[in-house]
């Protein structure tokens, strides 16, 4: 498991999550290693959990967090709140933010609905300093097709930022996939490692990922593979990466 900076796009920290264990267990013990103060910490449903939200709390940062189904009666209260009547549309009184995107060869629209209602926020009163739900209905066609695709989720937040902000946070919070983990399989090849001894495994993680945060400081208009490369056969390159020079 791994923390994640989006807006500084590096690595924090990691932590090892035991074969018979899961990333319940391990998400408070990576947070303790983490300065949280004034920052806003995102997770996916598997950290939506309310001992984990005090946690963070308890270190002086905010949560949002993504509730899904398994939370079934929070779940459907928000959902019921969010959603007009008996469609699956969330109701416009609630419209924050509409926004449209046009990329690889595909347009999305993304609406951000936000309630601070007292009589919902006192059914959701267990999770601690809860201040604001939010609903991210996404809209989604590729070109050439006539299919459309409609996603909507639902966030819980201790936040009192403004919630376009914390809307830009939810699209951000996949950044881990994009800008790391799959970085890290297809740069670094870290699925085809062959070490399985438990302590080399999580040494070697944290070697590529203190690698990648150096690599990722060089504003070169090249690959990541490319700079590899160039600082194995090149010292001097490997001496800026090393002293945190950014090339340009």
């Amino acid at each position: 498991m791994s923390a994640w900076a989006c807006q500084r796009g590096v690595a924090l920290g990691q932590q090892c999550v035991k074969e018979k264990s899961n990333e319940i267990t391990a998400i408070p013990l990576l947070l303790d290693s983490l300065h949280l103060e004034n920052s806003l910490v995102t997770l996916d449903a598997m950290g939506c959990q309310t001992k984990i939200a005090q946690h963070i709390l308890d270190q002086k940062g905010d949560y949002l967090l993504v509730l899904k189904a398994n939370h079934r009666h929070d779940y459907q209260t928000v959902k019921s709140h969010f959603l007009a009547g008996n469609t699956s549309y969330p109701n416009a009184q609630f419209l924050c933010s509409d926004a449209f995107e046009e990329s690889h060869g595909r347009l999305v629209r993304r609406r951000v609905f936000v309630s601070q209602d007292a009589t919902l926020l006192a059914a959701l009163s267990h999770w601690p300093e809860l201040n604001m739900v939010l609903a991210l209905e996404s809209i989604r066609s590729l070109n050439g097709q006539h299919k459309v695709e409609t996603q909507t989720r639902f966030f819980l937040s201790s936040a009192k930022d403004d919630p376009v902000l914390l809307a830009l946070a939810i699209r951000r919070h996949w950044a881990i996939e994009n800008n790391l983990h799959w970085v890290l399989d297809v740069t670094f090849r870290e699925d085809h490692s062959r070490i399985r001894e438990p302590n080399a495994v999580c040494n070697w993680a944290m070697l590529r990922k203190m690698a990648l945060n150096l690599l990722g400081r060089d504003l070169a208009k090249i690959s990541l593979k490319a700079k590899r490369k160039k600082a194995a056969w090149d010292n001097d390159y490997m001496a800026h990466l090393l002293q945190g020079t950014l090339m340009r």
